[in-house]
């Protein structure tokens, strides 16, 4: 849920620093896939604690606009019916000062064939809004729909800080703390954060993230056809391997 793994926006800002001379082109059409140990959404596993793989294509315009879709596998056993997420963004991106850019924007949650009992759909939309001072990215994400399925849960919010520096050539150091308020649900709020390193090899890049959560462990838990439960917010490493094109 973009929700990205780390290493794809890695990717990004290096090609960024490595093109910041050229003149930006008045279109930009970009693309990016990723192989991943696991999905993991605000500290969240999407995938049940295993392997995804995940893409997704990008345009962009030299006055700031921007139009997106990302997409990864998710797994039934939290996602009843379904096994594909698939995002829908669209946004403004502008700069404010030389070293401040600003960002707002809708996201789209899409689950295609997925539902919970009674026909309320996981399909979720948010807006957000977000600053970027050199190494640190504020950013608010504000549910205009109820939050994932959950029943009147629209106005639930998200507020997270980044920061990432290049410790070395082409290696990135990253930071993240998030806070998920989930409205009307009792034990769905949480703490999750992030430490990353992530290295472009040129063929691809490799990054290490450890990623943990205060989430209620048996509200944020998911069981499948065998019987087995899994605690998806607990205290783990994601390796991924990422390819922008």
């Amino acid at each position: 849920m973009k929700k990205l793994i780390l290493a794809v926006a890695v990717m990004g800002a290096f090609a960024g620093i490595a093109n910041a001379q050229e003149a930006t082109p008045e279109h930009s059409f970009t693309g990016n896939v990723t192989v991943a140990t696991d999905y993991r959404f605000r500290g969240i596993s999407q995938t049940f604690k295993e392997p995804t793989i995940q893409g997704g294509f990008d345009y962009s315009h030299s006055s700031g606009f921007y139009v997106g879709n990302w997409n990864s596998n998710v797994s039934s056993n939290s996602f009843t019916g379904g096994s594909i997420e698939m995002d829908l963004y669209a946004g403004y991106k502008f700069a404010i000062t030389p070293d401040f850019t600003a960002d707002v924007g809708a996201l789209y949650y899409y689950y295609p064939g997925a539902q919970i009992s009674g026909g309320q759909k996981y399909n979720t939309t948010e807006l957000y809004v977000a600053g970027t001072y050199k190494w640190f990215t504020l950013k608010y994400s504000n549910a205009v729909s109820d939050f994932f399925g959950a029943p009147n849960s629209d106005g639930s919010d998200y507020l997270e800080l980044n920061a990432n520096f290049e410790v070395m050539d082409k290696t990135t150091l990253g930071f993240h703390v998030g806070h998920q308020n989930v409205k009307n649900v009792n034990n769905a709020d949480y703490t999750d954060y992030k430490v990353s390193l992530a290295r472009d090899f040129g063929f691809a890049t490799i990054g290490l993230a450890v990623v943990g959560t205060d989430a209620d462990k048996s509200f944020y838990s998911a069981t499948n056809g065998a019987g087995k439960t899994k605690k998806l917010g607990e205290t783990t490493a994601v390796l991924s391997i990422s390819k922008a094109f």
